[in-house]
């Protein structure tokens, strides 16, 4: 999502100013990468494919991008996960990212005008097809997402592999239902916003300075819970005692959480970057994950949705 047109949001780079993120997340050994068509409306992806083919052999990187939101206003069939929208999605997709087959497909959100059997369906025509290799979904009911899987079981169709779901310090709530079934069902789980869009990366709460805090609205719709502050004061302590950033105590708490495959880390800065890479290292104590832990109290469901495309 940061890599893109500066035209769709203000703090996104284009391809000049993204080709160093690229180049150094490949000399990194990072391996999968997470788009949408939806971003920067299909030059996210055009980027995405055009600087691993630059910095990377594609066939030892995956690729991942999603489908659902409409790409454009005012136009039924450019959006939802109708048969007829998933296919010329994909194929749009494919286009863009100039790849023979994507490795990861996402349902963005799940459409509610639309009859999940016949979502499943598409999308298990285009692993057929060999234009997908693997199926994911983003966030949703827990309830949903297993009848999504027992439809896929009973007729003999390709089931989803992945869940990208909303996760992390500042928002727990997936783990009542969404984290175990994801782990009975053998689902790999990439969370998005791992740094609960930046503000787990910060010493103190309070405003942000960048240029995304200052235009992002969804920040203070996810993030409005009383014990907040709270947390961010809890993460940083916990990282200025060990020497790190607030960002990598974060990230490695949620790399530690069982079922968790890899966070979905969005960076617009090679020390952001870096730094979830050190994330990797860092081996969080119990009672370091308890102090991160214990300013949590339950919150409203934030982050997804059910009911009409947006």
């Amino acid at each position: 999502m940061s890599y893109g047109s500066p035209s769709w949001r203000p703090w996104v780079l284009d391809e000049a100013a993204a080709r160093p993120f690229f180049r150094r997340a490949i000399e990194l050994g990072i391996n999968f990468f997470d788009t949408a068509d939806m971003y920067s409306l299909g030059v996210s992806e055009e980027i995405t494919g055009k600087l691993l083919r630059e910095y990377a052999r594609l066939d030892e990187v995956v690729i991942a991008t999603k489908v659902f939101f409409d790409m454009r206003p005012g136009a039924p069939n450019m959006g939802g996960l109708s048969r007829k929208h998933i296919v010329q999605a994909c194929d749009a997709s494919l286009r863009r990212l100039n790849v023979e087959a994507i490795d990861l497909y996402q349902v963005h959100r799940f459409d509610g005008e639309t009859p999940l059997e016949e979502t499943i369906e598409a999308l298990d025509h285009l692993v057929r097809q060999g234009k997908v290799r693997y199926l994911g979904s983003s966030s949703t009911y827990a309830w949903k997402m297993m009848k999504a899987l027992a439809i896929a079981d009973r007729r003999g169709l390709s089931r989803f592999a992945a869940m990208q779901n909303h996760y992390n310090l500042m928002y727990r709530e997936e783990e009542r239902e969404m984290m175990p079934l994801c782990r009975d069902q053998g689902i790999g789980v990439i969370p998005w916003s791992p740094l609960a869009r930046g503000l787990l990366a910060r010493s103190l709460p309070g405003p942000g300075e960048t240029a995304r805090a200052g235009t992002d609205q969804l920040t203070g719709q996810l993030y409005d819970h009383p014990s907040d502050a709270d947390i961010i004061r809890a993460n940083a302590a916990v990282a200025a005692a060990r020497g790190v950033s607030p960002a990598e105590t974060a990230l490695a708490w949620l790399l530690a959480r069982p079922g968790v495959t890899a966070p979905i880390v969005g960076v617009t800065k090679l020390d952001q970057l870096e730094a979830a890479v050190r994330a990797l290292e860092i081996e969080l104590t119990p009672d370091e994950a308890r102090q991160l832990e214990e300013p949590y109290s339950p919150r409203p469901i934030r982050g997804w949705y059910e009911g009409r495309r947006s």
